[in-house]
């Protein structure tokens, strides 16, 4: 299994716990939660893909990548409503596309 994929997934989430408990109030047991909460799932499902066995693989990756779009997603909002400013967002952006590319190829691969 290659690891570096979820290293950059735990590299991302320890930059927004940093930032979890600086949100304000009202978004950070909603949306901040949310967040968090994907995070986690997609390092589950990565880590349970290292162990996979072939045949369910695929299934587990393609759940990732999902999990890591919807990620995506409520951070998106999150800069929207302005609770991370420009710089926060693509701090934390630029790992996550790093390992979307990364789940891209893992999910190329197996289907081939």
């Amino acid at each position: 299994m290659d690891f570096s994929v979820i290293e950059k997934v735990i590299g991302a989430y320890k930059i927004w716990h940093g930032w979890l408990e600086h949100l304000p109030k009202i978004s950070r047991y909603t949306l901040g939660v949310k967040i968090d909460n994907l995070f986690l799932e997609l390092a589950e499902e990565i880590f349970s893909a290292g162990y996979a066995t072939d045949k369910g693989k695929f299934k587990i990756i393609t759940k990732a990548s999902n999990i890591l779009d919807r990620l995506k997603l409520m951070l998106k909002i999150s800069w929207e409503i302005k609770i991370l400013d420009q710089k926060k967002y693509a701090a934390i952006s630029i790992p996550l596309a790093e390992a979307g590319k990364m789940i891209g190829g893992w999910k190329k691969q197996l289907k081939q």
